[in-house]
C-alpha cells in the first residue's frame, strides 16, 4: 500500500486488510515529516503481519513511485513466501467486498495476472499528454514542479530529433498503476537479469508507474487479463473522481472488489464497507460496466451540457454549445408588415406562443406586450441589448417545450458596433463562408446556423410600413436604401450552403400574388404533417398606391429589387377574404 496523506484513514483500511488475513507492506510518501511516520508506525505496531518498506519521494510522473513499489514488493516476497498474488493498493483506495472473496476468486484463478496492459496506439486515455514520445524521450525534469524546464527539454530533444533506444525484447505498454500480479510473475520482473537495463530506461521514461510492469508483464506472465481490479474513474481532462457518501450505492452496484479516490471524509463510506465479514464468499466478477453509463453521461453532461443550455465551461469555446438553443422557433420576416392582424391569427391557426418583434428598437415586444415574462425576462431594451443571442436562447431555455415564434426584419437588426457583453467569435461558420462585418450578420449567422429554426421570409415587405407611413419621400428613400441593404445581407447568409435552419423565402410579389399558397406552406410546416383546418384567414394591409410607391422609388435612383416583379400601376392587388370556408391544410 502507497501511503501518502489521510493516514488515518489508510489505518483504517490495513487493519481491514490485515482482519481479512492479508499481510500488508506499507510505503509512506518521503516527505511526510518524520514524527507524522513515527506516530503512525505505532498505531500499527500490534499487527505483526504489518511491515514498512524504505520511503521514497513519490511524486506524480517520476520514477520515485516505481522504486517505491519495487521495493514494497520484494519485502513482501520475501517475508511471506504464502502469498500468491500481491495487489498494489493506495492509501485511498477501500475495499467494497468482503477480503475472503477477493482471496477466494484470485485462489480460482493461481496463474492470472490482473493488470492493464494495452499499446500505446490502443490507449485512448491519454489526455493532454505525450503517447509514444513518452517511450523515446528523456524526461529528467518533473513536469509539476518544473515545468518549464520540462517542456524546454522536451522540445529541445524534438528540435535536434534525439531519440531513446527502447531495450531488446521490450514492447511499451500502458495502463492502470494498480494491478494484482502472481508471485511468480512479479518475482519474475523483480530478479530478471536485465532488471538494471530495464530500470535506466524506464528511469528516464514520462510516468513510468503506468508503463514499467505494464511491459515487462507481457515478457514473464503466462496469462494476462487487461483489467485492474481497481475500480477508478478519470474525467475528460484525465483527472481521477473522487467518490463520496452519495455514490454509496453506486459503488456496491459495480460488484468490484476495491474502488479509489476514496474522499477522506466519507465516514458513510467507510462504515459501510469496512465492516466484520460474515457468510459465504461470493465469486461474482466485478463488473465496472454497470456504472460506465452514469459516468459516460457525467462527462457528457459536464463537456457537452444540455442543448441551447451555456454553461461556463463551453461558454467561451465555440462549437462547443450542444446545440445553439434548446428547442424548434420559427421567425417570421415581412408577415407581420403585410397582415394587419398577423400575429394573433397565427396563434390561432396553429397553438404557438407569437411574440411580436423581440428585437423591436424600442422595447422587446412579448406575446400580449407583457412587461415581464416567463423567467424574468423583461421587456428593457437595455437589458436585452446587452447580448441579443443570449436573450433569445434565454426565452427558448425558459420556455422550453412550447413553441415560440417572433416576427423579425431589417429594422430589427442590431447597431454596426458590438453590443458590450456579447460573445465572442461565431460570426461564420466555415472559411471561406460570408465573412461577418458587423453584429448584424453574427446574428444572422447565429440564425441561420441553427437546425432549431424555420425562418419564413417575405422579401421587401418591410417596405410597407415605410408606404403607409407618409413621411417625406427623401428620408423614405434613405431608410428604404439602408433597410433593403440590411436585408440583402441577411438573405445571402440564410441562402449559404453553411445554413442549417430550414429556410423558406417568397419575394413580396410573389406572395401577394398567391397569398393561401405561402399562408398554407407556413402552417404545413409548422404542423409536421398534421392536418389542420383554417378557419380564417388573416387580414392584408391595403396596398392600393404600392406599385406607384416603389415606381417613386426607381424614379429617385433607388432599385427595390427585393420586392419582386411588383407591378407599377393602380391594378388592385390579389389579397385573401378576411373569412371563408375552412381550408384544409396539410
Amino acid at each position: 500500500m502507497l501511503v501518502h496523506t489521510a493516514l488515518g484513514r489508510a489505518e483504517q483500511t490495513i487493519r481491514h486488510w490485515v482482519a481479512g488475513g492479508c499481510p500488508v507492506v506499507v510505503h509512506v510518501d518521503r516527505p511526510v515529516d518524520d514524527a507524522t511516520f513515527r506516530a503512525f508506525r505505532a498505531s500499527l505496531a500490534d499487527l505483526p503481519q504489518v511491515s514498512f518498506s524504505p520511503r521514497f519521494r513519490c511524486e506524480w510522473g517520476t520514477w520515485g513511485i516505481v522504486a517505491a513499489t519495487q521495493a514494497a514488493a520484494e519485502q513482501m516476497l520475501a517475508a511471506h513466501s504464502q502469498v500468491r498474488h500481491v495487489y498494489l493498493a493506495s492509501g485511498s483506495c477501500l475495499p467494497l467486498r468482503p477480503v475472503a472473496e477477493l482471496t477466494a476468486w484470485l485462489a480460482a484463478r493461481p496463474e492470472t495476472d490482473f493488470i492493464e496492459s494495452a499499446t500505446t496506439a490502443d490507449v485512448p486515455w491519454t489526455v493532454g499528454g505525450l503517447s509514444e514520445e513518452r517511450f523515446t524521450l528523456r524526461f529528467p525534469f518533473s513536469w509539476k514542479t518544473r515545468r518549464r524546464a520540462f517542456d524546454w527539454y522536451v522540445g529541445f530533444q524534438r528540435r535536434w530529433g534525439l531519440r531513446r533506444r527502447i531495450p531488446p525484447g521490450v514492447v511499451p505498454h500502458m495502463g492502470s498503476q494498480w494491478w494484482c500480479l502472481t508471485r511468480a510473475t512479479l518475482e519474475a520482473i523483480l530478479r530478471s537479469p536485465d532488471r538494471p537495463a530495464h530500470d535506466r530506461y524506464f528511469r528516464r521514461v514520462w510516468i513510468p508507474d503506468e508503463s514499467y510492469f505494464q511491459s515487462l508483464a507481457r515478457l514473464h506472465s503466462r496469462r494476462i487479463e487487461s483489467r485492474s481490479l481497481t475500480l477508478a474513474k478519470f474525467d475528460f481532462q484525465g483527472k481521477p473522481h473522487i467518490f463520496y457518501d452519495d455514490h454509496l450505492q453506486l459503488l456496491r452496484r459495480s460488484d468490484c472488489f476495491v474502488a479509489r479516490k476514496i474522499w477522506p471524509h466519507a465516514d458513510r463510506l467507510y462504515d459501510a464497507f469496512l465492516t466484520a465479514e460474515t457468510g459465504t464468499p461470493a465469486l461474482a466478477d466485478p463488473n465496472p460496466g454497470k456504472i460506465d453509463r452514469l459516468f459516460a453521461k457525467a462527462v457528457e453532461r459536464r463537456t457537452r451540457g444540455r442543448p441551447g443550455l451555456y454553461m461556463q465551461s463551453r461558454f467561451p469555446n465555440r462549437d462547443w454549445e450542444n446545440g445553439l438553443t434548446s428547442s424548434r422557433y420559427s421567425v417570421f420576416e415581412g408577415f407581420a408588415e403585410l397582415f394587419d392582424d398577423f400575429e394573433s391569427w397565427l396563434a390561432r391557426a396553429t397553438g404557438t406562443r407569437v411574440h411580436g418583434h423581440l428585437f423591436a428598437p424600442g422595447r422587446v415586444e412579448f406575446e400580449g406586450r407583457q412587461s415581464v415574462f416567463t423567467g424574468a425576462l423583461t421587456d428593457d431594451a437595455r437589458l436585452r441589448d446587452r447580448d441579443r443571442w443570449m436573450f433569445l436562447t434565454n426565452l427558448l431555455w425558459n420556455t422550453r417545450g412550447e413553441r415560440q415564434c417572433f416576427q423579425f426584419g431589417p429594422g430589427d437588426a442590431l447597431p454596426r458596433a458590438a453590443a458590450p457583453g456579447g460573445p465572442r467569435g461565431a460570426a461564420q461558420p466555415e472559411a471561406g463562408a460570408l465573412r461577418a462585418t458587423s453584429t448584424q450578420a453574427e446574428f444572422s449567422w447565429r440564425l441561420a446556423r441553427d437546425p432549431n429554426a424555420e425562418i419564413f421570409v417575405i422579401s421587401g415587405a418591410w417596405a410597407i410600413p415605410l408606404f403607409r407611413s407618409g413621411g417625406g419621400f427623401a428620408e423614405l428613400r434613405r431608410q428604404a436604401a439602408r433597410l433593403q441593404s440590411i436585408e440583402a445581407d441577411h438573405l445571402g447568409i440564410l441562402r449559404s450552403p453553411h445554413a442549417k435552419a430550414r429556410v423558406r423565402i417568397w419575394t413580396m410579389a410573389d406572395f401577394v400574388d398567391a397569398p393561401m399558397e405561402g399562408l398554407q406552406a407556413v402552417v404545413d410546416e409548422m404542423g409536421h404533417g398534421i392536418w389542420r383546418r383554417l378557419a380564417e384567414v388573416p387580414r392584408m394591409a391595403d396596398l392600393d398606391g404600392f406599385g406607384q410607391f416603389l415606381q417613386n422609388l426607381k424614379n429617385q435612383g433607388m432599385h427595390p429589387y427585393l420586392m419582386g416583379d411588383f407591378p407599377a400601376g393602380p391594378a388592385p392587388v390579389r389579397r385573401p377574404p378576411a373569412k371563408r370556408k375552412p381550408y384544409l391544410v396539410r
